[in-house]
């Protein structure tokens, strides 16, 4: 997963026709490491579908607030800039749970290529 470091890149990845799903997360984070094993096999997954991208919410901290992410590990979906699903909560995420998201994003960016 590529890590996003600066807000202008955090810019110009969001506004891409492919959905990109940003995952924001910290080191300090249990949650966040818990997912790290099965995301390379869910990016895989999905990678003809969406493009999956990091932020670490302690290096971008104003980014997250202009979003509202506070609980973390959370995920955004964008296309060409704006926002189309989230998954934010302060709970852990499964495998499950995050490809139910990605289902999603897919239906939506789906039904968007179709209106």
């Amino acid at each position: 997963m590529r890590e996003i470091k600066t807000e202008a890149e955090f810019e110009q990845a969001i506004a891409a026709q492919m959905p990109v799903v940003v995952k924001f997360y910290t080191d300090w984070c249990p949650d966040c490491h818990r997912i790290d094993p099965f995301m390379p096999e869910v990016e895989e997954k999905y990678k003809e579908q969406v493009e999956m991208v990091a932020v670490n919410r302690d290096t971008l901290p104003e980014l997250g607030q202009k979003l509202d992410v506070f609980g973390i590990p959370s995920f955004i979906a964008f296309r060409e800039g704006k926002e189309l699903v989230r998954f934010v909560s302060k709970l852990g995420k499964s495998r499950e749970e995050i490809e139910q998201f990605l289902d999603r994003v897919v239906q939506v960016s789906d039904a968007l290529n179709q209106a």
